[in-house]
């Protein structure tokens, strides 16, 4: 049977050679022995405190746990790694702020809040992302998708749940919006939404290890 130390290590080679968060199940599923989950983590714990100094950093996330490059050094590894996150529209985050703070929302339901009618490029953008997902049908004529956001939408804001979201007037700041300029609750007659010629531009966060 391991010891404490040799599971610790077992599990930190495992994250850090993982390309996606990995939850406590599935820890635990490294070992022969059963590993209880408090156990393990107690010992993530204990390794998130090892690697607290250093220029990655554990993390837990909605899906699990996982090494990350610490936010700090991200200017640095763009010299060497030049390639940047997709950059979305302002229509695709304003979008993507209104399903987040209302979920889960019809198409319907974001065109009353923004004003406009929705493009079906920014529902696209953000489902191939992996940001959001349909996840039931309204009760009324026609059965509207229902969209809410998704796990890896945390994971890539580095949060563990909808709790932890800043709150809304950073989101409109960071879309480059002013409180005033937000589109009305709902209009009678919403007008077409105004195609962006700019790519869509993409919340930055800290890239996994």
């Amino acid at each position: 049977m391991l010891n404490p130390s040799e599971v610790k290590t077992v599990l930190e080679a495992a994250l850090l050679a993982g390309r996606a968060p990995l939850s406590i199940a599935e820890l635990r599923r490294l070992f022969d022995e059963d590993i209880g989950a408090d156990t393990v983590r107690r010992l993530l714990d204990e390794l998130r405190l090892t690697w607290k100094d250093r220029g990655v950093e554990l993390v837990n996330l909605a899906s699990g746990w996982r090494f990350q490059t610490r936010p700090a050094f991200q200017r640095y590894l763009e010299r060497i790694s030049p390639e940047r996150p997709p950059r979305y529209s302002r229509a695709v985050l304003e979008t993507l702020a209104i399903i987040a703070y209302r979920q889960p929302v019809t198409r319907g339901d974001i065109e009353d809040i923004r004003g406009v009618t929705v493009s079906p490029g920014s529902l696209k953008a953000l489902e191939s992302r992996g940001w959001i997902d349909i996840v039931g049908h309204r009760d009324v004529p026609g059965r509207p998708a229902l969209y809410a956001t998704t796990k890896a939408f945390l994971d890539d804001l580095g949060l563990r749940s909808l709790q932890e979201l800043p709150p809304l007037e950073e989101i409109v700041r960071t879309i480059d919006l002013n409180p005033e300029e937000t589109p009305p609750a709902a209009t009678a007659n919403p007008q077409a939404e105004t195609p962006e010629p700019d790519p869509p531009e993409a919340a930055e966060s800290s890239p996994p290890v």
